[in-house]
């Protein structure tokens, strides 16, 4: 299966942290012609670092709001890894592309 990341930006820097948004999508198998949107681009609170989050549903219990994640391991823990790793590659070469455009 060969996925393609589209990375569109946060120009507006709101909310406060938030880089860019990202969606998966499908070239070919049996998700071709899909995508997979929710996924977001976030600087750590410390400033070293990045951070992806999932596509989640929000829901409230009692008052209080919680998530519920719609991409979850089935059972190998670290596999979320492996698509955080492939956003944040997406947006680092989105952001390589930016500068060289720009210094033209």
């Amino acid at each position: 299966m060969n996925i393609v990341v589209k990375i569109t930006p946060n120009d507006r820097g709101n909310p406060p942290g938030k880089l860019a948004d990202a969606e998966l999508h499908f070239i070919d198998g049996e998700l071709d012609g899909l995508k997979l949107i929710g996924f977001a681009i976030w600087e750590r609170r410390g400033g070293n670092g990045r951070n992806v989050t999932f596509p989640a549903r929000q829901y409230a219990v009692n008052g209080e709001r919680r998530s519920f994640a719609l991409l979850r391991p089935i059972a190998d823990t670290s596999a979320q890894n492996r698509v955080r790793d492939l956003v944040l590659e997406a947006f680092a070469e989105h952001e390589e592309g930016a500068a060289v455009s720009s210094n033209r």
